[in-house]
Formats: C-alpha cells, structure tokens, sequence
C-alpha cells in the first residue's frame, strides 16, 4: 500500500494511501458546506435587502389587493 504525505497543524506525516484521501475529503466536505452557508445567505440577504428597498408590492396578496382582483 502506497504512503502519502499530509500536513496536520503545521507538520507534515506519512501516513496510508486511504487515510490521506479521508483526510482531504473531510476538508473538502467542511469547505463545500461553508460555501453552501454563505452562498445561501448571500442569496437571503440580498432577497431580504431587495423587499425593504421596494417601493412596490412584494408579495402576491398585495399585488391582487392593489390591482383590485
């Protein structure tokens, strides 16, 4: 089984070919669930800020009470 080197706290260990790749997936996993929290609220707080800057109806019951349908 082949060995790979990863860096653990600023050091670097020798460690099994699987254990490497579970390393850096953990990483990969907790870096793609970070992206995925601050894209989403990117995307709520820019839907958020939109709704309080609009001067027109925001929702559908307000555009029907508006329109008088």
């Amino acid at each position: 089984m082949s060995k790979q080197v990863i860096t653990s706290h600023g050091e670097e260990h020798l460690v099994r070919e699987d254990t490497a790749k579970s390393f850096r997936g953990v990483y990969w996993a907790l870096f793609s669930l970070a992206a995925f929290v601050i894209i989403a609220a990117i995307l709520f707080l820019g839907g958020f800020l939109t709704s309080l800057t609009s001067d027109g109806p925001s929702s559908p019951a307000q555009i029907e009470r508006q329109t008088g349908r």
